[in-house]
């Protein structure tokens, strides 16, 4: 499929490209294994996310200040999808992205959403509260994912939000005592009472214990489980973007495990991969990217099946584009790059 319009200039591209070279560095390596048809459309879509986060947390704390920063990305999307996007080059990319693949708008404004419960300190009660909340973050950018190398099934979309949530999922494990000294608890809270602590009172002195360690490796396990069905997913993709979207799967789901190597303790620490540990996980990527469809059938979690239908509704604007090319060169490529970042890190910190 060729482009239908064009409001980005390859300047644009390459800012999107910078920002998330800053912000989003696994994302930015891992972006290598994507063809270059895709490759670029899914930095448009990450700048756009990166962005929309970062005017939400720069206010953090000013509930004002919060809503004014949505309202101000809600038109700066509705703009975006009238075709007319304000003077940056993150909108003027996903502009292009909206209109070439049929992205639906549901997606981002329920981005959106997810950040307006953060804002407004929603409260969680149980898993399906959790995934409510993860597809909204995380199950979003699994749909747009599927929906740009079109994915587009039911079933496939399905198994893209799976492991936007699962990677939501892992991520709140490894987070607990972060969130908690800022207030914030995305752990269930019934789970939380089941084993004896009272939510309100943890959080005024976040402590860790093996109460504690019993909810975090439940919620790890159910986002194994998402992990699981997800592969299912991963093998419906043009086999050019397996090797991708694979190495951003196995990278999350060994925070999970770096998180119970430490003994399931995320308050005193926060579980960090080490370098090596992902060359080790990154190189054997081509030989997990060809999988079995075993959970392809089965159905969306009821909280991501407004994204699932969302996409469907969309898909016959959009012609399917055939897959391109091979991923073995780009593996290498993405090795050394995740070595280069990984020194430049370790030079940071040595100044």
């Amino acid at each position: 499929m060729g482009p239908v319009t064009s409001h980005a200039s390859a300047a644009d591209i390459a800012a999107c490209r910078d920002l998330l070279r800053d912000g989003s560095r696994s994302f930015y390596a891992a972006s290598f294994l994507l063809p270059q048809r895709f490759r670029d459309p899914a930095i448009a879509l990450y700048a756009f996310c990166r962005i929309a986060d970062d005017a939400i947390d720069c206010v953090e704390g000013d509930p004002v200040a919060q809503a004014a920063a949505l309202t101000m990305l809600h038109k700066r999307l509705d703009r975006i999808y009238d075709g007319c996007p304000i003077d940056d080059p993150a909108d003027r990319a996903l502009a292009d992205v909206v209109v070439n693949f049929a992205m639906p708008k549901r997606l981002l404004e329920a981005l959106l959403e997810g950040f307006e419960w953060d804002a407004e300190g929603r409260r969680y009660e149980d898993l399906s509260g959790i995934y409510d909340y993860s597809a909204r973050v995380a199950g979003t950018v699994g749909a747009m994912m599927a929906t740009l190398m079109g994915a587009r099934s039911a079933e496939l979309v399905a198994r893209a939000c799976d492991l936007g949530v699962a990677m939501q999922l892992t991520n709140i494990c490894r987070d607990v005592g972060e969130d908690a000294r800022n207030g914030r608890l995305y752990l269930p809270r019934q789970w939380l009472r089941e084993v004896g602590i009272d939510p309100d009172e943890w959080l005024k002195e976040p402590v860790f214990n093996e109460a504690l360690a019993s909810v975090v490796q439940r919620l790890l396990q159910a986002a194994e489980m998402l992990y699981q069905r997800s592969d299912a997913g991963i093998a419906g993709l043009p086999i050019n973007c397996r090797a991708g979207i694979n190495a951003a799967r196995y990278l999350y789901s060994e925070i999970g495990r770096q998180v119970e190597r430490h003994g399931l303790d995320s308050i005193s620490r926060r579980a960090v991969v080490p370098p090596q540990r992902k060359l080790q996980l990154l190189a054997p990527i081509l030989g997990k990217a060809i999988l079995t469809s075993r959970y392809i059938a089965a159905p969306a979690l009821e909280e991501t099946r407004f994204l699932v239908d969302a996409v469907v509704a969309a898909t016959p604007q959009l012609k399917r584009s055939p897959a391109l090319g091979s991923g073995g060169s780009r593996v290498i490529w993405v090795l050394e790059l995740f070595e280069q970042l990984e020194e430049r890190e370790r030079a940071v910190s040595m100044r």
